[in-house]
């Protein structure tokens, strides 16, 4: 594995799903100037199709190093993505937005970000990216601004980094985005949205269209007057992502 040395310029960790949210975020890392090394998890997900297409983005995008972690979050279950509840389908945003759905995966970003933080003082990088959202997102405590501030000050406290006085910064450019907003900025930076994988409950090689991800992201196409270039089951035409 490539390694830069410890405390050069401009160095961040991203977390990659290999969805559409956080591969636009790694196009605005990019964009800023850093040079960037992916972070990846094996989790025990039903959708792990992403973890293939954030091997492929990483590749496409010219990203050196890229680290793929297992955690056996499907071991503790909890959650249609780790378990065997079934990934809600056909709702409407009201419905989306209203609760915490099934979908949430207990203490997935504070894992995941406990992991990226320890990488990132490892590699000397100062600076991670991910993308959370808090506006287009399903309800999840884990996506709002007020927990990502504490986390990057427990962060700072509990590391030699942080108590050596250098400090961490967490960027979530997309937290106040709507997906329209989202898409339209990876669009302008040159984001080929076919690598990109976002459905919680595919059909094969196939989006459902069915669940909150696929929703939301058909969803905000539409509104940006753009086509979704994913294939989806049941054979979506331009013009009916709003319908769905």
């Amino acid at each position: 594995m490539d390694q830069t040395m410890p405390g050069s310029d401009k160095q961040a960790v991203v977390l990659l799903s290999g969805g559409l949210d956080s591969t636009t975020v790694l196009a605005i890392a990019l964009d800023q100037g850093y040079t960037c090394s992916c972070l990846s998890f094996s989790y025990g997900q039903r959708h792990a199709r992403e973890l293939r297409q954030a091997e492929t983005i990483c590749t496409t995008m010219g990203i050196r190093r890229h680290l793929v972690l297992r955690v056996d979050l499907d071991a503790i279950g909890g959650s249609a993505l780790t378990d065997t509840l079934a990934v809600p389908k056909d709702r409407q945003r009201e419905e989306i937005e209203g609760e915490i759905p099934v979908t949430y995966v207990p203490g997935r970003n504070i894992i995941f970000l406990a992991y990226a933080l320890s990488w990132a003082e490892v590699l000397g990088a100062s600076d991670i990216f991910l993308g959370i959202n808090a506006v287009d997102y399903s309800g999840y405590p884990d996506c709002r601004p007020d927990f990502l501030a504490a986390f990057e000050k427990m962060a700072n406290l509990g590391t030699r980094a942080g108590s050596h006085g250098r400090p961490f910064t967490f960027h979530a450019p997309l937290m106040h985005l709507s997906k329209k907003e989202i898409i339209k900025k990876g669009l302008g930076l040159g984001v080929d949205y076919s690598l990109t994988h976002s459905c919680y409950d595919p059909e094969g090689e196939l989006a459902c269209g069915r669940c909150d991800s696929c929703r939301l992201r058909l969803q905000g196409f539409f509104e940006a007057g753009a086509v979704d270039p994913l294939p989806y089951a049941g054979r979506i035409k331009p013009g009916q992502e709003d319908q769905r």
